[in-house]
């Protein structure tokens, strides 16, 4: 990890910043005035920099432009006097991360620099899964359509409405939009407008003043803020409240919007990239989404094709996909027969690219032998009807509903899901209407009490519990906050929780 810089001519604020982040095993790099900062910054770059605003020569503003212009996702804390509040302002619109008022208590500062350090390493990750994210692929003449109009659009700044059904590439599709136009170096921030409770998705985009409300304990940026200069891209726009739209409009209107409780007007300069699998127009008709929104956003409109209308396209998706799983679990790619291939080309999948992904996850783990005929596929694809798993029992194999791919996956004797315990079946919507989850567990509960299995209650609730937890974290992404606030749990019960179950990949939000 980088160092933190400190840039302040005050040699005491330097030396206690230096001594709080040394006992917190953080390294730090001070400077006693903005120009040595800037010759550093020619040949490296901080986690973090906080600086003075008021310096002899240089100021800190003067650096944070610097800063911005050469690393605008480097989060920047700005040290300043009360009499300094209103140039404090003028760092937020510059893009500061955060202030700090003079006197400042040293364990808050610390917080601080710790959000901004985990912000940080956040985006530096979407950074690099973005650069890692493979060009979009097909080869359909409705795809085609699709790459010519990104070509079209990528010297715009122009808003666009991405239209097509789920699963059909929407996010690639805006990533590239992204990649390709004139705020390619700038930050790509995406947010599934559907996936946040109604009740946080305000201060999820506009972001919120420390005490706006209940557990609001300190100054959060929002997504507009955090896609500054670059794009923001939000899915499932049709789901947005109606109140929220009104807000959204006049950010897309006047380029301003406020943070929740905030009374200063910030200004936005971002692109925005809608996309939704309704009919915003039938939306509109039925008075559930504002028709001058609908205006607004719908300047260029692009419409991603489904899998069954580039039907071409499955066999080099495919074994894209083969090859990309089996490059994430270190084995030997499968390879896909030519009966096989030609039956995975008939089929309707109605989830479209991203339900062939998860099959092919499911073929890599799961299709015995590394040429998959078509009698290897899942059965629920094989025999054209809805998939029933098998109940679990002290005597067979389980079955688990992976989150992953939908497919059902048995449990290998070294598995290591829910620390070591069997693992209940659960069945999704897909399956037999007759089979609930609740009734697989009963019949679960049942053979495992009629085994004389011990600790019955304390196995299943544990499974359970980890089943939600893990679910909830891919949802958002392993922000650990955010999935205790999906779950209607605290964020000590989760911490605690993901320490007892032993669940990976979970990090402060």
């Amino acid at each position: 990890m980088k160092p933190i810089w400190i840039v302040d001519d005050d040699e005491s604020i330097r030396w206690v910043l230096e001594k709080a982040l040394a006992r917190e095993n953080l390294a730090t790099k001070s400077f006693s005035n903005a120009r040595d900062a800037m010759e550093a910054l020619k040949t490296s770059a901080p986690q973090v920099l906080v600086s003075d605003i008021r310096m002899p020569g240089e100021s800190g503003l003067e650096l944070l432009q610097t800063i911005k212009a050469k690393h605008p996702g480097l989060p920047v804390i700005i040290i300043t006097a009360f009499s300094d509040l209103d140039s404090a302002v003028a760092a937020f619109q510059g893009g500061a991360f955060e202030y700090l008022a003079k006197p400042f208590d040293i364990d808050k500062a610390v917080e601080l620099i710790r959000r901004a350090m985990e912000e940080s390493l956040r985006e530096t990750s979407v950074e690099h899964d973005s650069a890692d994210t493979p060009e979009i692929l097909g080869q359909a003449p409705a795809m085609q359509d699709v790459f010519r109009a990104i070509g079209r659009l990528s010297q715009s700044n122009v808003t666009v409405l991405i239209t097509g059904e789920s699963g059909s590439g929407k996010e690639l599709v805006a990533r590239a939009l992204h990649k390709h136009s004139p705020r390619a170096s700038q930050p790509f921030i995406a947010l599934n407008t559907a996936a946040i409770p109604k009740d946080l998705l305000e201060s999820e985009l506009f972001g919120h003043e420390r005490g706006a409300f209940t557990g609001a304990q300190a100054t959060r940026r929002g997504r507009f803020e955090q896609a500054e200069g670059g794009t923001l891209f939000l899915d499932e726009i049709g789901d947005m409240p109606f109140d929220l739209q009104t807000r959204l409009l006049r950010v897309l209107s006047d380029g301003h919007f406020y943070r929740v409780g905030g009374h200063q007007p910030l200004k936005a300069n971002v692109r925005v990239i809608a996309a939704t699998h309704q009919n915003l127009e039938h939306r509109v008709r039925e008075g559930l989404f504002r028709e001058d929104l609908y205006h607004r956003l719908n300047v260029i409109r692009l419409r991603l094709p489904s899998l069954r209308e580039r039907r071409e396209d499955i066999p080099i998706l495919t074994r894209h996909f083969l090859a990309q799983s089996a490059k994430q679990l270190g084995v030997e790619v499968k390879r896909m027969s030519e009966g096989a291939m030609q039956f995975l080309s008939s089929l309707e999948l109605p989830g479209n690219v991203r339900q062939l992904e998860n099959l092919c996850n499911w073929i890599t783990v799961m299709a015995p032998g590394q040429t998959v005929e078509a009698k290897d596929l899942p059965q629920e694809l094989t025999e054209g009807q809805g998939f029933v798993a098998p109940v679990a029992s002290t005597m067979t194999a389980p079955v688990v509903q992976t989150v992953e791919t939908g497919y059902a996956v048995p449990e290998s004797d070294g598995g290591n899901f829910n620390n070591g315990h069997q693992p209940i079946s659960i069945p999704t919507a897909v399956q037999a209407e007759s089979s609930t989850w609740a009734t697989l567990l009963e019949t679960e509960a049942a053979a495992l009490l009629a085994a004389g299995q011990p600790e019955v209650m304390d196995m299943l609730g544990r499974q359970f519990e980890s089943i939600l937890i893990k679910t909830a974290l891919k949802h958002t992404h392993g922000r650990k906050n955010d999935a205790a606030v999906r779950l209607g749990i605290g964020r000590n019960t989760i911490t605690r929780k993901i320490h007892e179950l032993g669940i990976a990949g979970a990090k402060d939000d």
